[in-house]
């Protein structure tokens, strides 16, 4: 653990996709193929801490909290290296580089990186607030992207503020 990492902070992510086509469509089969995979794979990834699922479901693909026609990931990780490691060297990079396939080109962020306190879990409500707030303000210790990234040092002063939520109420959208 470096001095800039707080032992008790985690960090969050959230990543909102437009699709091209309904998750039933045949030109979506080779990415919800890949889901089960990749998720298991992150599961199994050193550092992760949790993703969103479904209520009875392996994933959050059916949940709609931005659009019908939008998809949200979300999870927690130790570090931002194991988000990033499981992000870009490992078969997840496979899916990225096949996105385009799937997803539309986003014109403003799709992705929001936020530190929160270990043990709190964060709501889709919370994610896209995130989000709104790196699409009006830029990058900032309080939600940002891995190309501007802040420490869990530099976005301690916003820790406090978020009380931890039991496994169970997070997963709820």
């Amino acid at each position: 653990m470096t001095p800039s990492m707080p032992a008790s902070a985690h960090l969050a992510q959230l990543n909102v996709a437009t699709l091209r086509h309904p998750l039933d469509d045949p030109r979506m089969a080779p990415f919800v193929e890949m889901l089960d995979p990749v998720n298991a794979a992150a599961d199994g990834t050193p550092g992760f801490v949790w993703r969103l699922v479904e209520e009875g479901a392996p994933d959050a693909t059916g949940l709609r909290p931005a659009g019908e026609d939008v998809i949200v990931t979300m999870s927690v990780w130790e570090t931002r290296e194991a988000l990033w490691d499981f992000t870009y060297r490992s078969g997840h990079l496979d899916l990225m580089r096949r996105r385009r396939a799937w997803f539309q080109r986003h014109v403003e962020a799709h992705l929001v990186l936020w530190w929160i306190p270990a043990g709190h879990l964060p709501t889709v409500d919370e994610g896209l607030a995130r989000l709104a707030e790196l699409r009006a303000h830029g990058p900032s210790p309080r939600a940002f992207t891995f190309t501007s990234s802040y420490s869990a040092a530099e976005a301690a002063p916003y820790l406090r503020d978020v009380p931890p939520v039991p496994a169970a109420d997070a997963a709820g959208v």
